[in-house]
């Protein structure tokens, strides 16, 4: 019997990438006064001192930092309501508020599996990496996730 590997798809399109190999979050970048957005921010910057031209046009595309610190973490021990898709039936998970390196922002994921709040402290170094949220028949749908660097 042949078993053939299920297609791997984002579960949220635009916001990762694993094309280099690397897991990165896609934001975009002001261009005039350099800063980030996660997720994309395609309108106008927001920063009050930037003087750039507030058209949309001062941003682009940017691929934040793969390395960050803890900034806070729980345990997430119900299953969040729709849209959030879980997997049946729900498996708790730790969620970790990661400070990015470069650009100074929090960003919000899970904790790779095989990780509890007991493996994590604040000030922590993790990494990005992929892992399922959920699957169905035809594929796996798949977010970043944190997890301590060795």
């Amino acid at each position: 019997m042949t078993t053939t590997a299920k297609k791997r798809l984002p579960a949220v399109e635009g916001w990762f990438t694993t094309e280099s190999g690397d897991v990165r979050l896609l934001g975009t970048r002001c261009s005039s006064c350099g800063t980030p957005y996660f997720p994309r921010n395609e309108l106008a910057c927001r920063n009050p001192h930037c003087t750039g031209p507030k058209d949309g046009s001062e941003l682009a595309e940017y691929a934040l930092s793969a390395r960050g610190r803890i900034w806070s973490y729980a345990d997430s021990r119900y299953k969040p309501p729709a849209p959030y898709v879980s997997p049946d039936p729900f498996v708790p998970y730790t969620v970790a508020a990661v400070e990015l390196d470069a650009e100074k922002m929090v960003v919000l994921g899970q904790v790779a599996p095989g990780h509890t709040v007991d493996d994590l402290e604040v000030g922590m170094e993790v990494e990005l990496t992929e892992g399922v949220l959920y699957e169905d028949d035809e594929a796996e749908y798949t977010v970043w996730m944190w997890r301590p660097v060795k």
